[in-house]
């Protein structure tokens, strides 16, 4: 392949640096340009990755950018993403993509008449440690998939966020915010969800916030930040979802699965690489497939004696090649919507206290096999 789709993004944020430091590891896309509500936002990732640096309307009529980058925040990202697909460019969202199906919907829509593509993070589920253990499930190792566990438990975000305002109010909180990977991972491996019940609760009204440069201002907190969730799939396997920002410390595992014939411990879905263990009718098993999935390979806190493998912007060159390619992309709208369609109907069973089915359902997504996921790198290594 040698045509490269280019890449500007919208929101120059925190999570816009992973981005742009990160995309040179794949083949097919290249940044070129970014944009913010904020100019001087802008001028600063421009200059910090060596980008142009355009207006939100000039980025859109720009006829360089094939790919517009969704990183504004979760009550924008319909709104830009509706706006880019009008100008003609594809879209990748960071997560939630949209805040309620009918919004999914709609962009599906606009997309399909266009005739462009909509993907949206999480990619994390495309890491090593994720597709080891989509290859466990798939050969059958621990049987059917009847019920499992997942907890993303946390004190919250103000501790760390220098802006965490939005993290508490709708559209965020940790199931829209945080159960994304989580979700998502789940749908890859076991498939689409039936229905859902939850029980949610705002124990605390307003957070204090501890980080600098805010530190000591409160905040309000307009949406559930504990949420005890339980998820039937289509297939029948039921699991159990704690999603929780009034949790000091816990000793829960990230995500169980239990299958007919052993279990398998999935390490957490917010990162790319970790560590699994199976079991075989009880038994923990000492050795685990050969793997060398290259999403696995810790490429960032090497010199800090924290290595850890991170590879976003996977499922942005999955999807750029794919364009190109003219075959599905893996973060697709279908299962991205379907996420959303899980996580606003648990939000919506916490409120009124009844089961919900789901409106929506989606193929689970190709695996990304060791051989595969070599193929959307680029040659040349991160400087």
């Amino acid at each position: 392949m040698t045509k490269t789709l280019g890449v500007g993004i919208i929101g120059c944020g925190n999570i816009s640096a992973a981005y742009m430091k990160l995309s040179p590891l794949f083949r097919g896309i290249e940044v070129r340009a970014c944009a913010d509500v904020n100019p001087e936002a802008a001028k600063a990732r421009a200059e910090e990755f060596k980008l142009r640096q355009e207006t939100v309307d000039g980025l859109l009529a720009s006829d360089d950018i094939d790919i517009i980058v969704n990183l504004t925040i979760p009550s924008a990202h319909y709104e830009i993403s509706r706006r880019a697909i009008e100008a003609g460019k594809h879209v990748y969202s960071e997560k939630p993509f949209v805040l309620s199906v009918e919004e999914g919907q709609a962009l599906a829509k606009a997309a399909e008449e266009k005739g462009v593509r909509v993907g949206s993070a999480p990619d994390t589920f495309l890491g090593g440690a994720h597709q080891l253990a989509r290859h466990i499930v798939d050969s059958g190792q621990i049987g059917k998939i009847v019920s499992g566990t997942c907890h993303v438990m946390s004190h919250g975000m103000e501790h760390w966020h220098p802006n965490p305002d939005f993290f508490f109010l709708p559209g965020a909180g940790p199931v829209l915010d945080v159960g994304p990977y989580y979700v998502t991972n789940l749908i890859q491996l076991i498939g689409p969800v039936r229905r859902v019940g939850a029980l949610s609760s705002i124990p605390a009204k307003e957070r204090t916030i501890l980080s600098e440069p805010r530190k000591g201002e409160k905040i309000p907190v307009e949406t559930p930040t504990t949420i005890h969730a339980v998820l039937e799939f289509e297939s029948g396997a039921i699991i159990t979802l704690g999603a929780s920002w009034d949790v000091w410390h816990h000793k829960h595992s990230n995500m169980e699965l239990y299958g007919e014939k052993g279990s398998l411990h999935v390490p957490d879905p917010n990162f790319f690489g970790g560590d699994l263990a199976v079991t075989e009718e009880g038994n923990l098993l000492d050795e685990l497939p050969d793997w060398p999935h290259p999403f696995a390979v810790p490429n960032q806190g090497l010199e800090e004696g924290r290595p850890l493998a991170n590879y976003r912007a996977a499922g942005l060159a999955d999807m750029a090649q794919a364009i190109l390619e003219g075959r599905p992309h893996r973060c697709s709208l279908e299962m991205s919507l379907h996420a959303i369609d899980v996580m606003t109907s648990i939000l919506k069973s916490g409120e009124t206290g009844s089961f919900v089915t789901l409106q929506t359902t989606c193929e689970r997504p190709a695996a990304l096999g060791v051989d595969a996921a070599g193929n959307l790198l680029a040659e040349k290594e991160l400087a």
